[in-house]
């Protein structure tokens, strides 16, 4: 088994000039990196700024910050006597009192890549910026590659980061999962598709046939660039007027986008199929713009969100909406059952919320905790695994649960 190695993070503006890891430009005046950088500027006072959060990311460490965030939620529960997860689940004959959650096959991994990205949305749950500088190592890709290969229970490989294209990991890990015949899906924030370092991506996702699931948080453009920004409601229109000039989401072309829907603020997302009949009623009719489906996600109770929910004092309120919604339904079905998350470093976790918060994988059947990509030689190992649950997982449990 190979040694366990991690990537070192680079300096932004060293890795420019080497031309080595990141693979964004410069700021200019056709980016929307320095849009984003000044207003991340512009809300540093703010205590749910981005600047703030990750001063105090910097400040505590990752599993500080995230024992705090863990804090603040279970006194939300306490206050409305709700018990942990787990608990939770045994006193509505979902699970045996004691039992932990098991995991089935594997059968899609999602790898986080980098968290560099040309935004900074508010509800980021990994905390991406243009001044994130984590990556994915070479020697990280090949293994994840090698693993991917040994592991014929995997059929989607979902690659996810900041703007994972932005990653020198992205380029590799498509071409070499799209060679092993396993689908290719591509988190998209679609400005990225207008940056002018990225000419190359419309091209290379449709020779490689990939999938796009592109995140549009609504039709209104005052809603998205309060959620994500300034100009990135008017750059996502033209990044899906251009690839849908590639034909992705037209009919018949068999390259399928996707676009995924989460709420502005402490709310449930409303029906799939009720709010795809307006997306598509609102897109097409006032930009000419296709896709395929939609999928709706809630918003998770950790990082920024979780600070602009503590700040507003609606945590309690908002974890109470997502226990009053638990769908029993929704639990045979969580990601986290057939889904294995890898973080940059080669981490590996239950999903990417627990990626976030640094919740290491759970322990599978046998005694050695295998908490690296370096550890594990097949996704097979893990079968039967007990999956690491905590309280945010009512989100993923709320309504018809997260797609």
């Amino acid at each position: 088994m190979l040694s366990r190695r991690f990537y070192r993070t680079v300096n932004v503006r060293r890795s420019l000039q080497a031309g080595t890891r990141l693979l964004n430009t410069a700021p200019s005046d056709e980016s929307l990196i320095p849009i984003t950088l000044k207003e991340m500027a512009e809300n540093s006072g703010d205590s749910e700024g981005v600047e703030t959060t990750a001063a105090s990311l910097r400040a505590m460490g990752q599993k500080r910050l995230t024992l705090e965030e863990k804090k603040k939620r279970r006194r939300a529960l306490d206050a409305i006597g709700v018990p942990e997860f787990n608990s939770f689940l045994a006193e509505r004959g979902l699970l045996t009192k004691g039992e932990e959650l098991p995991r089935r096959a594997t059968t899609m991994l999602q790898v986080n890549v980098g968290l560099y990205c040309n935004q900074a949305c508010n509800h980021c749950h990994v905390e991406s910026s243009p001044k994130r500088t984590e990556t994915m190592s070479d020697e990280t890709v090949a293994r994840v590659l090698q693993v991917l290969a040994a592991s014929p229970s995997i059929e989607t490989l979902d690659i996810t980061g900041g703007a994972p294209e932005m990653n020198s990991a992205f380029k590799p890990l498509v071409i070499g999962a799209t060679k092993l015949g396993v689908e290719v899906i591509d988190r998209c924030n679609l400005t990225v598709m207008v940056e002018p370092s990225m000419q190359w991506l419309g091209p290379f996702l449709k020779e490689h046939k990939v999938r796009i699931v592109a995140s549009l948080p609504c039709y209104s453009e005052r809603n998205v660039d309060t959620q994500r920004g300034s100009k990135v409601f008017e750059r996502s229109i033209e990044g899906l007027k251009r690839l849908n000039a590639l034909g992705y989401g037209v009919a018949g072309s068999g390259l399928k986008l996707d676009l995924v829907y989460n709420p502005g603020g402490a709310f449930l997302p409303p029906a799939q199929e009720m709010l795809h009949a307006k997306y598509t009623e609102e897109l097409q009719s006032k930009f000419g713009v296709v896709f395929n489906e939609l999928f709706t996600m809630t918003n998770m109770p950790i990082k920024r969100f979780a600070d602009l929910l503590a700040k507003q004092g609606k945590l309690e309120e908002y974890m109470k909406l997502l226990v009053d919604s638990f769908n029993p339904v929704t639990v045979n079905d969580t990601m986290c059952r057939t889904l294995v998350s890898v973080s940059h470093d080669g981490s590996l976790y239950d999903c990417d919320f627990n990626q976030a918060l640094a919740i290491p994988l759970g322990l599978p059947p046998a005694s050695q905790r295998r908490s690296s990509i370096y550890e594990v030689e097949n996704f097979e190992e893990l079968t039967g695994s007990a999956v690491a649950t905590s309280n945010h997982c009512f989100g993923c449990t709320a309504g018809r649960g997260s797609s």
